[in-house]
């Protein structure tokens, strides 16, 4: 089976690094691009075609919110935002990425703990499972 293509767009070059290796450390998804904002990604959208997009929501220049608006306006794509902006608290910024047309959310990785890390990519990957799975 052909492995899921992520698209990656994070303006932290940890957190960057930390998704990538969640990502590639599994048999199926790759990380097929990444980008550090959002007007940065749309580009590498049109080229890579992912299976889904992860993108962080603040980021300097075009954030999550509006990335997410020119995704589903000009590349409908199913998107995962991965976000500290996120948590359960987070009602109004869950709520207007839902609106604009982001799927589901996950909380941004922060530990270097190894078990932590196998239940993250775990977690991770199957959300982009379903989201591969999704048409939007």
């Amino acid at each position: 089976m052909a492995k899921i293509k992520v698209a990656l767009v994070e303006d932290s070059p940890v957190a960057l690094e930390i998704l990538k290796r969640l990502i590639n450390s599994s048999d199926e998804a790759e990380v097929v691009g990444t980008a550090m904002e959002g007007s940065q990604a749309l580009p590498m959208i049109a080229n890579t075609k992912p299976d889904v997009i992860c993108t962080d929501l603040d980021m300097p220049g075009m954030d999550g919110l509006e990335f997410t608006k020119q995704v589903m306006a000009n590349y409908p794509t199913p998107i995962l935002v991965v976000s500290n902006a996120v948590q359960p608290q987070d009602v109004d910024n869950i709520y207007n990425l839902m609106q604009a047309g982001a799927l589901d959310f996950f909380p941004k990785p922060t530990t270097g703990n190894p078990t932590d890390y196998e239940k993250l990519t775990k977690m991770l990957v199957t959300k982009l499972k379903v989201l591969a799975s999704k048409k939007v």
